[in-house]
C-alpha cells in the first residue's frame, strides 16, 4: 500500500521558510505502526533541504513529487491553512482516482470539497482513524 503525505510546507508565508513539518512525523509513525508494509511517499522526507535547491532542481522536485501524488492508493492532505502545492497534489491524485483524505478546518473551500473523498477536522481525528484500523480497512477495500 502506498500513501502520499501531502501538506503545508510554505503555505501563505511571504518568506522562503518552511512551516513545521511535525505532522508528517506523526502521520508516518502512525501509518508504520498500524499498517504493515505501508510504503510512504513524503516529499519533505525525500527532500529535506529543498528550500535551498536551485531553480532547476526545485522545479524538477516539485513536478516529480506532484506527479507521484497520482501513483498511490491514498493521499493524506494536511491543510491547517491553504497550500497551493498541496492543492496541485490533490488535483493530480483526484485525476488518477486516488482516495483523498483532507485534514483541515477549511471544509468549504472548493478545491478541498470537490477533490477530497473525505474531510477530517484535525490531525487527532486522522491519527485515531489510523490507530483504530479504519484507514487500513479503507486501503484494503480499495486494493481489491
Amino acid at each position: 500500500m502506498r500513501v502520499f503525505i501531502a501538506g503545508i510546507m510554505q503555505g501563505d508565508r511571504p518568506d522562503p521558510s518552511i512551516d513545521s513539518q511535525d505532522y508528517r512525523v506523526q502521520i508516518t509513525h502512525a501509518l508504520q505502526t498500524h499498517i504493515p508494509n505501508v510504503d510512504i511517499v513524503d516529499p519533505w522526507a525525500l527532500n529535506p533541504n529543498s528550500i535551498y535547491y536551485a531553480d532547476q532542481q526545485a522545479r524538477h522536485t516539485f513536478l516529480t513529487m506532484t506527479k507521484q501524488a497520482s501513483e498511490v492508493q491514498l493521499l493524506i492532505a494536511y491543510l491547517p491553512k491553504p497550500s497551493m502545492g498541496t492543492a496541485m497534489e490533490m488535483w493530480e491524485a483526484y485525476q488518477a482516482n486516488v482516495y483523498i483524505i483532507a485534514v483541515t478546518p477549511l471544509q468549504h473551500h472548493w478545491a478541498i470539497r470537490f477533490t477530497a473523498n473525505e474531510v477530517l477536522p484535525d490531525l487527532e481525528t486522522l491519527l485515531a482513524d489510523i490507530a483504530n484500523g479504519r484507514i487500513a480497512q479503507l486501503l484494503n477495500g480499495r486494493s481489491g
